[in-house]
């Protein structure tokens, strides 16, 4: 088992934050619920293969939670920029 040297990035690495949000929410246009559902979870497990560091993956999961519960209305890009 190799040791993490990989920290997760919680700094905003678009150049245009709200067009990615948009990008996201356009995604989901059109779904049904389910049919949502399925799309975040290919996308959290693309995106969890492309990081494909355990570490990482669990102190993201750990700020999504933290976040998820402290403002469960508010499912956007604020997340990066208040742990900035």
């Amino acid at each position: 088992m190799t040791l993490s040297t990989m920290t997760l990035s919680t700094a905003s690495n678009f150049a245009d934050p709200d067009a990615a949000y948009r990008l996201i929410v356009e995604a989901h246009r059109g779904l049904s619920d389910e049919e949502s559902a399925a799309l975040d979870t290919a996308l959290v497990l693309v995106l969890a293969n492309h990081i494909g560091d355990i570490a990482v993956l669990r102190e993201a999961i750990a700020l999504a939670r933290r976040h998820s519960i402290a403002r469960p209305a508010s499912p956007d890009m604020t997340l990066l920029k208040d742990h900035a």
